[in-house]
């Protein structure tokens, strides 16, 4: 087994499989990449057994193969070489042999069959969506996913697929971000909890790509192909929670104001806000926007003075600093507005500006209990 590759194009692929590997895998055969040779046609894989990612790239052969090799030390390699084509000869003594202009470098590799098989995705429905906009919708979702072990199913993203539109939401029971994107649809129903991680990974690599991705899924996985890749994974099994039920319907009292003023304002004032409750204060009354946070153990605290465009009741809220900036900074709109009934019910954050025809944001956030 021969073949023939550039070392910085090879250097590209693999720097994106190897965002698959886990840092300390159960079985040592993860710890590789899959090399697959059939004539000019080389296909690399990596997995951690959930999700199993694989690139096909052109290379200057005529034989075929199979054969595992050690990820970590791959990469390390090819990252030091300036753009030059690299021979890959596999040699009797069970190492492959690289030769670059300036050198040979021999390290161990082992049999490709003892790779884990991908898994095949049977009786699968189908979508196409472009890959920007995929993207676009697990950055704007993402973020809001919980990190509890004991409630795996928040711990992703929900797909919803239906034939008039394609909704994300995401949530951790303190926030809750709803995407919806109704110039692209679904030719049937579906629902679906994808993972964090390949979801990142599909984030990175479909940043700013018009191509379409094609998306099959059933009871148990999900497969997107694009371009020259394929990334399989497994679902989160369970029920997502009725998220339509916490979204409050009547909103009274709306505030508008501009976004970058009013994350900067928060992000200053929750300095001085309480280290584990990180509350801070909004009082609104007539077009005058008062945001304030107190540390009563260390006696710090801040207050800001805002005009802002505000129709409803005077009122006072409280939110969890880190929730509300992480949901504006997240945005990418002018001016935001934000929606309130009651101080025990959930604000509700949206772009008032700056969105794609048909796309629609949604962010809420929970209130936190003000001690006054």
């Amino acid at each position: 087994m021969k073949f023939i590759v550039s070392s910085t194009y090879l250097l590209k692929q693999l720097q994106v499989l190897g965002g698959v590997i886990n840092n300390s895998n159960t079985l040592p055969i993860l710890d590789n990449f899959l090399f697959e040779l059939s004539q000019s046609k080389l296909t690399i894989s990596a997995s951690d057994l959930e999700t199993t990612m694989s690139s096909t790239i052109d290379v200057e052969s005529d034989s075929e193969g199979s054969i595992a090799l050690p990820a970590r030390l791959l990469l390390d390699t090819l990252k030091t070489f300036p753009e030059q084509p690299l021979t890959f000869v596999v040699e009797e003594n069970n190492t492959v042999e690289i030769s670059s202009n300036h050198g040979k470098y021999a390290l161990a590799y082992a049999d490709g069959a003892e790779f884990p098989n991908a898994v095949s995705v049977e009786d699968a429905s189908k979508t196409t969506i472009m890959g920007d906009i995929l993207a676009t919708a697990i950055s704007k979702t993402i973020f809001a996913a919980g990190n509890d072990d004991l409630r795996p199913v928040m711990s992703g993203v929900f797909f919803q697929f239906s034939q008039d539109n394609l909704t994300f939401v995401a949530t951790d029971a303190h926030k809750l971000v709803k995407y919806t994107r109704d110039d692209v649809s679904a030719t049937e129903s579906a629902e679906f909890i994808m993972p964090k991680k390949p979801l990142n990974l599909l984030k990175g690599i479909l940043a700013g790509n018009d191509e379409d991705v094609l998306v099959e899924y059933n009871e148990s996985n999900a497969k997107f192909t694009f371009d020259n890749s394929v990334l399989i994974c497994r679902l989160i099994d369970g029920k997502y929670p009725n998220y339509e039920a916490v979204i409050p319907k009547e909103n009274p009292n709306k505030l508008v104001i501009a976004r970058t003023q009013f994350l900067n304002s928060v992000r200053r004032v929750s300095i001085f806000s309480n280290k584990t409750t990180h509350q801070i204060r909004l009082k609104i009354a007539g077009a005058e926007l008062n945001i304030s946070a107190e540390d009563v153990d260390y006696s710090n605290k801040a207050e800001e003075r805002l005009t802002c465009d505000y129709q409803g009741d005077d009122m006072q809220i409280g939110f969890n600093s880190r929730f509300l900036t992480e949901m504006i900074n997240n945005l990418s709109s002018d001016d935001v507005q934000l929606e309130m009934s009651l101080p025990n019910r959930a604000g509700i954050l949206t772009p008032v500006d700056g969105l794609d025809e048909g796309e629609h944001v949604t962010m809420l956030v929970m209130p936190v209990m003000l001690n006054n």
